[in-house]
């Protein structure tokens, strides 16, 4: 039997457009839910070729898709494929204020709250095993796995004795060693969890081996943010959210002993782009969530008789997925109507792109495929 809220739930959906998808199970998800339609176009326009290399990616006839709204801040999604290779799988999704993980189930098109009182999730991968490994970055302050019956072990919560900042974004590498970042995001404030002061003289990247050894590797970033692997593992990205002057992404080659040498600026955003969660796929292109870093222009504008400090660059203008190649250029833009956190490859054949996108989850098909 329908309870109001599902039903209220329901109205609220049929009344933002074919776009969504269906309906977000409980109360908090109706926050913020947002019309979407689909580009009756084809190419969409919303795919922007940067340069001529990018057109080979650029599906003709494939459109960008709202798959799910409702959400506060949604980040870290991770897909999980099905039972068999060609079957269709799920996407789980933090939403972080809300304080829960949510899932994507792309047969049914339903989406649901797979994980309430969370511990304030944010990045989300899967292990070499398929279970969930989960960055828990305010309250807890920890990195998990959820096995398979559902009970949830903690994998790293201290280092050197002294309680994490603020497990950020999360890879796994072939030998099954878990990198993770540690930036203070998720205890700045009281939006993503609960304000508390640090205990670790840095903001590092940190290795956890096989063998349960915590390692920081990189000590010098401030912020660091998402991270990856190149195909070959040959290669670290990291994002520094803090960076001087700007957001960068940088890199670095990964020694057969697991140490980091060569650290190269490989991204710079510029002074009005936002760098936050990526992935690359087997050519060695990143996949980059983008938007507006919420720097002020210099001079106010008379709006209204009110002098009000733009922002330097329109949010409608760099909200999206900004693709460069291997060597750091700019090949190519998804424009999308909410600013992108953070991505994932999945879909049965990992060439659908789902895009965590402040309130909504959206996804398009490309002619690439996820690295890993």
């Amino acid at each position: 039997m329908n309870n109001p809220t599902t039903l209220e739930r329901r109205q609220l959906l049929k009344k933002i457009g074919a776009g969504s998808a269906l309906a977000v199970v409980g109360a908090p998800a109706l926050a913020q839910a947002f019309s979407f339609a689909p580009s009756q176009r084809y190419p969409d326009p919303a795919v922007q070729i940067l340069d001529p290399s990018f057109a080979r990616y650029r599906i003709y006839s494939s459109t960008v898709e709202q798959v799910a709204t409702g959400m506060r801040w949604a980040e870290g999604p991770v897909y999980f494929p099905g039972s068999k290779a060609s079957e269709p799988g799920h996407v789980l999704l933090s939403d972080i204020p809300n304080n829960r993980i949510m899932k994507f189930d792309e047969k049914t098109g339903a989406f649901t709250v797979w994980r309430s009182n969370a511990n304030f999730p944010n990045g989300n991968t899967r292990d070499r095993q398929g279970r969930l490994l989960t960055c828990e970055h305010s309250v807890t302050r920890r990195v998990t796995r959820t096995e398979r019956d559902g009970q949830i072990t903690v994998l790293a919560d201290r280092f050197e004795g002294k309680r994490l900042n603020a497990p950020n974004d999360i890879v796994v590498k072939s030998d099954d060693s878990i990198w993770f970042t540690d930036p203070l995001f998720g205890i700045n404030g009281e939006w993503e969890g609960a304000r508390a002061k640090p205990e670790q003289a840095s903001t590092n990247v940190y290795r956890l081996g096989a063998d349960g050894q915590l390692t920081a590797v990189i000590t010098d970033l401030v912020n660091p943010n998402g991270l990856a692997f190149s195909p070959d593992e040959t290669k670290l990205y990291v994002v520094e959210w803090k960076g001087t002057p700007n957001r960068s992404i940088w890199s670095f080659d990964l020694q057969p002993d697991g140490r980091l040498a060569n650290k190269t600026k490989l991204i710079d955003a510029a002074d009005q782009g936002a760098l936050d969660g990526f992935k690359v796929d087997r050519d060695g292109n990143l996949w980059c969530g983008w938007g507006s870093n919420g720097a002020l222009a210099a001079e106010p504008l008379d709006v209204g008789g009110r002098q009000v400090y733009p922002l330097r660059g329109k949010s409608e203008d760099l909200d999206g997925v900004m693709v460069f190649n291997p060597q750091g250029k700019a090949i190519g833009f998804i424009r999308l109507p909410e600013r992108c956190a953070n991505l994932t490859f999945g879909g049965p054949k990992n060439n659908r792109l789902y895009m965590a996108s402040s309130h909504s989850l959206y996804a398009l098909y490309v002619e690439s495929h996820g690295a890993a």
